[in-house]
C-alpha cells in the first residue's frame, strides 16, 4: 500500500465559541468563568454550555430514535482512516453526484459544497445551504458507506432530512456534519475524525482532522 505523502494535517474543525451559528431551536453557545485567580480563586475555570449539535459535531442514532444506541454506539474503525473529499458545485447532493462517485462498501465521503465558503463567514443560520438528498443517502446507505461528512449543521434538506438521517443511521453509517473544508483540496485524505465520549447521548461536538495523500 502507497505510504501517505508527509503534507500537514489540516484542521477541519469549526471553533466554538459563544454567539457562533447554530441550528434553529437548539441552544446557542455560552462561555463564562466560575472561578478566577485574579478574585481569590486557586485558579481559572470556565463553563461551557452548548447544544450537542453545534459546530463540528456527529449525529448519533438516537437523535433520529433508530436503534443502536448514542454516540458511544459509534464504530470506531469508521472515525480513523482514508476518506474522500468530493467536490459538489449543485444546490443539492442528489443522487446523480452520488452514484457517479462508484463508492464502495466501507468507504468515508466527505462532500466539500459551497457551504465551506460561505456559511461559516456569518453567525447567521444560512437556510439554503447545500444538502444530501433522501434519495442520494439511500443510495449511500445500500452501498455499505462507513462514514458520510458534510459541511454544514445538517446532512439532510428542510423537506426530507429526517428520512435522509435515518437511513443512513440504521445501516450503522456515521454522519460527520459542520466540517470546513475551505483549506481542503478534493482527493484522498487521512482522517481523524473524534466525537466527545458522551455515553447515551444523541451527538456530541468533534474534533476533526485530514491530511492529503
Amino acid at each position: 500500500m502507497m505510504e501517505p505523502r508527509a503534507e500537514k494535517w489540516i484542521d477541519v474543525t469549526v471553533p466554538i465559541r459563544p454567539g457562533m451559528v447554530h441550528w434553529p431551536g437548539n441552544p446557542g453557545v455560552e462561555l463564562s468563568s466560575t472561578e478566577e485567580m485574579h478574585e481569590g480563586g486557586l485558579c481559572r475555570v470556565s463553563e461551557l454550555s452548548l447544544g450537542v449539535h453545534t459546530g463540528t459535531h456527529f449525529d448519533a442514532p438516537t437523535h433520529f430514535d433508530v436503534p443502536g444506541g448514542g454516540i458511544e454506539s459509534l464504530r470506531l474503525d469508521a472515525l480513523v482512516g482514508v476518506a474522500r473529499v468530493v467536490a459538489v458545485g449543485g444546490a443539492t447532493i442528489d443522487r446523480r453526484v452520488v452514484e457517479a462517485l462508484e463508492v464502495r462498501p466501507g468507504d468515508r465521503v466527505l462532500f466539500k459544497t459551497s457551504n465551506s465558503a460561505r456559511c461559516w463567514t456569518t453567525d447567521d443560520f444560512i437556510p439554503d445551504y447545500v444538502y444530501v438528498t433522501s434519495e442520494a443517502a439511500s443510495h449511500l446507505a445500500a452501498r455499505g458507506v462507513k462514514m458520510v461528512g458534510v459541511d454544514y449543521l445538517s446532512l439532510g434538506g428542510p423537506d426530507d432530512g429526517v428520512v435522509a438521517h435515518r437511513v443512513l443511521l440504521e445501516v450503522g453509517t456515521c454522519i460527520l456534519e459542520g466540517l470546513d473544508l475551505r483549506r481542503v483540496s478534493p482527493g484522498e485524505v487521512d482522517l481523524v475524525a473524534l466525537p466527545i465520549l458522551i455515553p447515551g447521548c444523541d451527538g456530541a461536538p468533534a474534533r476533526v482532522l485530514v491530511r492529503p495523500r
